[in-house]
């Protein structure tokens, strides 16, 4: 029997989720379709891919090792079926400021493949805060931006969203708000918290915060990803925080786990954004077109 692409599809989104229940959420199809799946891949194999535990589904040193396989097929049937249909002939210079979390937790992979597609465009990437991008943007320091665009204020920029990452509530494995499916904000009120305060994290949180009667009981306020993961995983509080930026392992090694949340709590935008009414030049053009051809929006120039 044949691997499928669907089958390694299903596969890396448990893998990264760590709840077959969440793989099914983020892929909108039934857990069923992924159980059966996993389980084709892991007779296909000869090993157990995962080891079951009644936190979800941890990753077995077989299934780490295919995994890294999984990601390498993933990647080339997508740079072949979705990302070369732009002309490799562009040249010239481009100059892109990206956030904190943007270049952190989505840039990487798209920097090395814009690199291959584009040998002859030299691309310059700044990380910024949003007003300093803002302000490059409208004085032509930089190009075109990648970034939050759920946080864009000016009407003097355009913006392109080019995914919108889920907020969930990260906990502790073994944490008592795990045995229910779905949570409130006024679950998490009665929570220490966690809250990050990087790329305006904080600004967000208190948005959907402030629609609500409760407020999170902050214990601690971090510009650091890793210090939330680290708080979290062992146990000295919780965080809504993005799919993008979650991982199910903190540094030492602890579980961390996500739930949803019942309440309005929007997802974090990841996108584009440059000035209005510019003339977009071939290399800003090329820029833009191999992110809708990656994320499978409309090609339209404007």
């Amino acid at each position: 029997m044949a691997i499928s692409l669907r089958q390694l599809r299903y596969f890396i989104a448990t893998a990264e989720l760590g709840q077959i229940s969440l793989a099914a959420v983020n892929l909108s199809i039934s857990q069923s379709a992924i159980t059966t799946a996993v389980k084709e891949l892991e007779h296909i194999v000869g090993v157990s891919l995962f080891l079951r535990t009644p936190q979800g589904m941890d990753l077995t040193e077989p299934g780490r090792q295919f995994l890294s396989h999984a990601y390498e097929i993933v990647k080339k049937v997508d740079e072949a079926t979705h990302l070369n249909f732009v002309s490799s002939a562009v040249e010239g210079t481009l100059s892109v400021a990206a956030t904190y979390t943007v270049i952190g937790y989505f840039l990487p992979l798209h920097i090395e493949r814009l690199r291959r597609l584009f040998p002859k465009l030299d691309i310059q990437f700044f990380e910024q805060n949003r007003e300093s991008i803002e302000e490059g943007l409208l004085t032509n320091r930089y190009d075109i931006s990648v970034l939050l665009t759920s946080n864009i204020l000016n009407p003097a920029l355009m913006t392109e969203k080019l995914l919108g990452s889920a907020r969930r509530l990260w906990v502790p494995a073994q944490h008592h708000l795990l045995r229910r499916d779905v949570v409130s904000l006024r679950d998490i009120a009665e929570e220490p918290y966690i809250m990050l305060t990087v790329d305006e994290a904080a600004q967000s949180a208190l948005k959907y915060w402030s629609t609500s009667p409760y407020q999170p009981r902050v214990i601690l306020r971090t510009s650091s990803v890793e210090a939330v993961r680290s708080m979290v995983a062992n146990g000295l509080g919780v965080a809504i925080l993005s799919d993008m930026v979650h991982r199910p392992w903190s540094l030492e090694g602890r579980r961390i786990e996500t739930i949803s949340v019942n309440d309005p709590v929007p997802p974090m935008d990841v996108g584009l954004s440059w000035r209005k009414n510019m003339e977009l030049s071939p290399a800003i053009m090329a820029f833009r077109s191999y992110f809708q051809q990656a994320f499978h929006l409309p090609n339209i120039h404007r």
